[in-house]
């Protein structure tokens, strides 16, 4: 198989009622027939901000503001506070997108984790195409 799997929110509800009832992520991905990382995500997200997140992974992609990204992870760089304890402070719901946040910020600083300009820079299509040679000696023939 190739890429990720994808679960059903039964699944993943499955495995919060597996953990409330003292299992760990051994115990529940066996259970389920699903990898360890997967479940340990799941109920790190679900640790810190909720069942009803949980629910909703996969249905749309949260965006994060650059002063909540920044806060998050000078939480856990400059004061110590753990990834999950993080999360659950600043309502992160996913550790994939933190933990990118995390290593942006070590190596190149509170900058890069600004969001970046999508699509071409306006203006780019114009000055990206060369002026023909009909177009150059139009513009000399006008200006004089």
């Amino acid at each position: 198989m190739t890429g990720k799997a994808i679960y059903d929110v039964g699944m993943r509800m499955r495995a919060v009622e597996l953990y409330e009832e003292g299992r760990g992520y051994p115990s529940i991905a066996s259970l389920l027939g699903i990898p360890k990382e997967t479940v340990r995500k799941w109920l790190d997200t679900y640790r810190s901000v909720g069942i009803e997140v949980l629910a909703l992974m996969g249905a749309k992609k949260t965006v994060y503001s650059f002063e909540t990204k920044l806060a998050a992870v000078r939480a856990v760089v400059d004061e110590g506070m753990t990834k999950a304890d993080a999360m659950a402070r600043y309502g992160i719901a996913s550790s994939s997108p933190f933990k990118k946040w995390l290593k942006t910020y070590r190596e190149d600083g509170p900058e890069a984790l600004r969001a970046k300009p999508r699509g071409r820079p306006k203006g780019s299509k114009a000055e990206a195409r060369a002026e023909t040679r009909e177009e150059e000696l139009e513009r000399c023939l006008s200006s004089n």
